[in-house]
């Protein structure tokens, strides 16, 4: 899978379960170039999220609910995500 597919995937994801004002995502693989165990196969993902919904559940819950609904990109194509709601 290549990076514009997935990020469409995750946005489309999100926005069907969670009310959101505002998402923007971010390639951040770069960062990782050289590390051990980087997986070329395996993006990096920087997630800016504007939604009351998830601000009124709280940090770990709004998490916990973001990684439930990408369960299967995890697993599969993404290696790690960083999530800021405001």
């Amino acid at each position: 899978m290549n990076i514009n597919d997935l990020i469409a995937i995750v946005k489309k994801k999100i926005e069907k379960e969670i009310i959101v004002q505002h998402i923007n995502i971010e390639d951040k693989s770069f960062l990782h170039t050289g590390h051990k165990g980087n997986d070329e196969k395996k993006f990096h993902l920087k997630i800016l999220i504007s939604s009351k919904e998830l601000v009124k559940m709280g940090r770990i819950q709004s998490n916990k609910k973001i990684y439930k609904i990408l369960d299967k990109e995890l697993k599969n194509n993404i290696h790690s995500i960083q999530i800021l709601i405001t």
